[in-house]
């Protein structure tokens, strides 16, 4: 299990001077990575973004890398520069028409100068695929060791869980005993105060009907099933590999199984008729809320 939060770095040399590159990863729904690059290997941003993906399942990850070595040549950008001061000529003659535009104020402008690589892509993508191994390596190690953390927290609630289960079905027979009781003294009050005559058989069908709608067996049941498989695939030390390679994203089944066990426990709450069997269930349900909170940091 991995935790979706962590960071790593990693380096490579690349010409005179090296390539330094880190990662951090939060918690998101999907697989997100942002990459930046210095102006010196920009053009390639999208090989290292593939190559991420490619080892990466669910996350959103930001990925920065830095340049460190001699300045390298750069070149002044006229045409770029030429746009820039034909927008501010532009913008000076809707707000202030007739006032000076030194051509000065291109100094503040960024990125006017553009660095010239002199760096092979292949030279460039092999640093940058060196310094990714590193960089994944040293953050799979940290959210290993948080996935092992929370897998822990995850495994102590799911035994609270199946505790508070445990009293649920063991109360669940003399509940519906007592739950019949009340709904035949109520039945059978009503007809003496209207002074009505039911047919016996008749009497009964409706106590049971009336009784079966506070029948929480069937979720009892399904609760005990999912907990089963939630257990199942906390046990699980080495989650699924997908097709690239990656680990499957154990955090949405995870997820998924403790949607449906919030179902279940909702249920049982508005159907079960008995005080101490809702106290239990509302205990039941926090302890099933705060495993969905961990579980979002799980990839």
């Amino acid at each position: 299990m991995r935790s979706m939060t962590g960071y790593g770095t990693g380096s490579a040399p690349l010409g005179p001077g090296r390539l330094s590159l880190e990662v951090r990863s939060v918690n998101h729904r999907y697989l997100d990575v942002r990459v930046r690059l210095p102006q010196e290997i920009v053009g390639e941003s999208l090989f290292l973004e593939q190559a991420a993906r490619a080892r990466l399942a669910r996350g959103r990850f930001d990925i920065a890398v830095r340049y460190d070595g001699p300045p390298l040549v750069a070149r002044f950008d006229a045409e770029k520069a030429r746009g820039v001061y034909r927008e501010l000529a532009q913008l000076r003659d809707e707000l202030a028409p007739g006032t000076d535009l030194p051509v000065g104020v291109l100094a503040g402008v960024p990125d006017l100068y553009v660095a010239l690589s002199s760096f092979e892509p292949k030279t460039v993508q092999g640093a940058l695929g060196l310094a990714l191994d590193e960089a994944l390596s040293n953050l799979d190690a940290m959210r290993l060791r948080e996935g092992a953390v929370l897998g822990r927290e995850l495994a102590a609630r799911l035994d609270s869980c199946r505790k508070l289960h445990g009293t649920i079905r063991d109360r669940v027979p003399e509940s519906l005993r007592e739950h019949a009781a009340r709904v035949r003294s109520r039945v059978e009050r009503l007809v003496t105060d209207v002074s009505a005559t039911i047919e016996p058989g008749r009497l009964e069908a409706e106590i049971a009907l009336l009784a079966d709608r506070g029948d929480i067996t069937e979720e009892v049941v399904r609760l005990e099933s999912h907990f089963s498989q939630l257990g199942s695939l906390l046990a699980d030390p080495e989650p699924a590999k997908t097709g690239a390679g990656a680990p499957a994203p154990v955090g949405r089944r995870l997820d998924f199984l403790l949607q449906e066990i919030g179902r279940e426990a909702n249920t049982v709450g508005a159907k079960c008729q008995d005080a101490e069997l809702g106290h239990r269930v509302m205990e039941l349900r926090a302890e099933i809320e705060r495993m969905r909170e961990q579980v979002q940091n799980v990839e």
